[in-house]
Formats: C-alpha cells, structure tokens, sequence
C-alpha cells in the first residue's frame, strides 16, 4: 500500500513539477523530457532518414518547399516576436526536405527537421497547399507536441507499472486483465485522444502561420476536402484514431477562418 502511495505522489510531484507553457496556445503542457535532451537525438535520426531515403534536391519542388518552409518560419518568428517570445525558437534548426516516395504524408520532428514527400504534392496542388501543410509541420514542432508524447509515454508506463504493483497479489488471470484494461483504458481514452488534440492544435496553429506568410487559410478548407477525397473514406473512426476526421478538421479550420484572417492583419497581410 505504501508503495502505490508513494509511486501515485512521485508521478503527481513529477507531472506538477515538470510543465511549461505553449505561447501559441497558453496551455501548460507537460515536460518531462527537456528539448536539450529531444533535440540532439532527433537531428541524428533525422539525419539518418535522409541518408536512407531518396533526397530530392535541386529540383523546382525542391526549391518550392524550402522557400515555403522558410516563409512559414519567418511568420512564427514575426508572431512569437510580436508577444514577447524572441527567444522562444534558441536551439531549434529548421530544415525542409522533400523524398521520393509514393505515401501522401509530410512529418516534423522535434527541433523544426520536416520531411514532405513528393505523394503529397498532387493533392497540395497550390502553393497555398504546402503553405498549409508546412504551417502544420512547423506547428507540431512549435508547439513541442515530441516532447509532450514522450512526456505522456513516461507517464503512462508509470501508470502500467503503478497497476502491476496494485496487482501484485492477485493470480496471474486477474494481473493480465488489469494490465489489459489499463492498457486499452489508456489508449483509447487518454493517448489518442491526446493524439488528436495535438493534431487539431497544429492546424489551429499553422493556420495561424500561412496566412502570416501571405497565404490565404481559405485555401486550407479546399486542401482538406482534396485529402478526404485522396483517402477514399479508408479511415478509422475518429475514436480509434490518431487524427481528427477530415469533417472534424474542416468545420474546425472554417470556424478558424475569420479570426486568423484579423490576426494576420496586425501584421500588414490582408485577404479579399
């Protein structure tokens, strides 16, 4: 009994103790692992796919998601210095990279390291396109949404190995039911959930980003709706999965549309 007493406080002293605040959002989020740490590893693995993988370089699409990346940058640089977070990017080394491969995907990882495959172009279609794929990217890193998985990882194997103990005592049969019912518990209810908040936080934000850049977050509705179609409905429900469904995110992104829009205006960008 002591020690579930003592492993419950442990984790809520680490989780009380271990939280920062998001500039974008004003939400605490959780830090349990610093960026000193996140970031030297993901570089090495970024550095490691690309050396894997096809790099497309050279090329006019090359260029076009390079120069996009840099102007989405540019437009979180201007907001964070714009509400007194300067330094807030100190450490992070952006790179823009575009692979040969057939999947329609594009992915960041910490420290601002983004990869677009060339399967998503077709379905980018505009500049404005990439513009709102690249601002959802970089939000995810702006945002530290690697930092809070892996906060939430700890957090749950401490949960696992709380329930183990608490279970201790019991037959072998009534130890893997709890662990299986912390487990689905866990999934179902706290981590893809979680999961889908991190990705309807990244296209708040990169909303936010493209139409700083000049680009009009109209265009990511008609982004979104070129997806779904990509998809052929061969999705999960939204309950079982790590994203938001496309109807989800579009009646998001439109209900978004007007504030962004008088956001981007304090910094000379208007909209017809």
């Amino acid at each position: 009994m002591k020690k579930r007493v003592l492993c419950i406080g442990f984790g809520a002293a680490l989780l009380i103790a271990a939280c920062a605040t998001n500039p974008f959002t004003g939400k605490k989020t959780m830090a349990l692992v610093g960026n000193s740490q996140i970031f030297p590893s993901a570089f090495q693995q970024y550095n490691q796919f690309l050396a894997d993988n096809k790099v497309v370089s050279g090329t006019a699409d090359a260029k076009k998601i390079e120069n996009i990346g840099t102007k989405i940058k540019v437009a979180a640089e201007k907001w964070l210095g714009a509400n007194g977070h300067a330094n807030y990017l100190d450490g992070y080394q952006w790179e823009y990279k575009l692979i040969e491969s057939k999947d329609v995907n594009a992915w960041c990882m910490p420290g601002g390291k983004i990869v677009f495959y060339t399967g998503i172009l077709p379905v980018c279609k505009t500049d404005a396109g990439i513009a709102c794929v690249m601002g959802h990217e970089v939000a995810h890193a702006l945002a530290n949404h690697g930092q809070q998985r892996m906060s939430a990882g700890l957090l749950q194997q401490l949960g696992g190995a709380g329930v183990a103990m608490a279970a201790g005592g019991q037959s072998q049969e009534t130890q893997q039911i709890a662990m299986t019912a912390y487990g689905a518990a866990t999934q179902f209810g706290g981590m893809l959930p979680f999961s889908r908040a991190h990705e309807t936080e990244a296209d708040q934000i990169g909303l936010l980003l493209m139409a700083i850049a000049g680009y009009n977050p109209d265009e990511s509705v008609t982004f979104w709706e070129r997806m779904s179609a990509a998809s052929g409905g061969n999705k999960p429900p939204e309950f079982m999965s790590t994203h938001p469904a496309d109807a989800t995110r579009i009646a998001n992104l439109r209900a978004l549309i007007p504030q962004v829009k008088a956001e981007a205006v304090k910094f000379g960008v208007t909209f017809k």
